[in-house]
């Protein structure tokens, strides 16, 4: 159980890059890539994160921003998946792909009693570990995650285990999630929308800004890496997963949840807090998770962590969002630097702690992950880097 399980490849796209490098300029040069919503009519004046400019590999959005990614990790692997003699595993997690949203479809079988079928066939054949398994013809376990916000990281955590327990060899694990006019009017009527770009854990945030895209790790159990890669440089260290068990929607107000998360993580990794050299927090500029989040992080890394929040450079990227910002965090890892907190500006001292004002050299072998999502579901990934 406490085999190693190394990060053998990633990919990414968001608004922040298509790919791993154009993220990194990105944030290099802190350009925020917000702007109207152009993907569907909307009469809401809310600013999101699209990914502009974006060729579909597939009718469906989401699942086509999942092989963008997936095709990124397979350029930078050294293995070979189709064909490969390895059990091979799918777990991806997702929201919006979990839901059939086609309101025109729903509005003419409402008006009239029936309606084109095709959208509810695109949508059966949109499972997107079914779409993986098919498309590269894998025949290892194949799971989609929907567990709201955490689904991403969830997904690796479950891959992890997968790995662990000798189910599989090789996995492929992160989230995707696009763009979409359901849960677009979804936040609104909760009132968590900014209507100008995010900023999280800044003393006047006003809410979040929706995003898109997909963030995919593959990864590979110690023997199988010595196999295939000589000398792995980042793996995933540990997973915990807590529940509040409080509320719909709101965090519980200490935190409860994500202290277990967090906790579970550090315990499984054999490590201290004080060994975490910076945290990617879930940060979603919303009053009642940043609060309780920054409270969290405060309480039990001290109020000097380097600590940021990248979706002011992607939105809150839903059940992507986890995988994004876990592919964000390796590569920070990797690259020895972070990235300041798009929008910040002013310390909420009732949270106690401020995220990076500017880019910020780090030299780690750990750094931690968090996602808080709907129905009291907290997850914590923690990275690590061998020297």
């Amino acid at each position: 159980m406490n085999e190693h399980i190394s990060i053998a490849s990633m990919g990414c796209i968001s608004a922040a890059g298509k790919n791993m490098a154009e993220t990194l300029q990105t944030f290099k040069q802190g350009h925020v890539n917000i702007g109207k919503i152009t993907l569907f009519e909307t009469d809401l004046d809310k600013p999101a994160f699209e990914v502009k400019d974006y060729v579909l590999k597939r009718k469906n959005r989401t699942l086509s921003l999942l092989l963008t990614a997936v095709e990124e990790a397979l350029e930078n692997y050294d293995g070979n998946l189709a064909g490969s003699k390895y059990r091979i595993g799918i777990c991806i997690g997702t929201t919006v792909a979990s839901q059939l949203n086609n309101i025109k479809f729903y509005k003419e079988f409402k008006e009239t009693g029936r309606s084109d079928i095709s959208p509810v066939n695109e949508y059966l054949k949109g499972n997107l570990a079914d779409a993986l398994a098919r498309e590269y013809k894998l025949n290892g376990p194949k799971v989609v995650v929907v567990n709201a916000c955490s689904s991403g990281a969830d997904a690796i955590g479950t891959a992890m285990s997968w790995l662990k327990n000798d189910q599989c060899d090789i996995a492929i694990a992160g989230g995707a999630d696009e763009l979409n006019k359901i849960p677009v009017c979804g936040f609104n009527a909760l009132g968590i929308i900014s209507d100008k770009p995010c900023a999280p854990f800044d003393k006047d945030r006003k809410g979040l800004n929706l995003g898109e895209g997909a963030g995919v790790l593959i990864l590979e159990r110690a023997k199988i890496t010595s196999k295939i890669n000589a000398r792995p440089e980042l793996f995933i260290a540990a997973y915990g997963s807590g529940s509040d068990a409080y509320h719909l929607t709101a965090p519980h107000p200490d935190g409860r949840g994500l202290k277990s998360a967090i906790s579970e993580a550090l315990f499984q990794a054999n490590i201290t807090c004080g060994q975490v050299g910076f945290i990617n927090a879930h940060g979603t500029a919303t009053p009642d998770n940043d609060k309780v989040e920054g409270k969290v992080i405060k309480e039990l890394f001290g109020p000097e962590i380097k600590m940021y929040s990248s979706k002011g450079y992607t939105g809150h990227t839903l059940g992507a969002a986890g995988a994004i910002e876990t592919v964000f965090t390796a590569l920070a890892l990797k690259e020895g630097w972070v990235p300041k907190s798009a929008g910040f500006k002013n310390k909420d001292e009732e949270i106690g702690i401020s995220p990076l004002k500017q880019n910020t050299k780090v030299n780690s072998k750990y750094a931690l992950s968090t996602s808080l999502a709907f129905g009291g579901n907290n997850a914590a990934l923690l990275i690590k880097k061998e020297a």
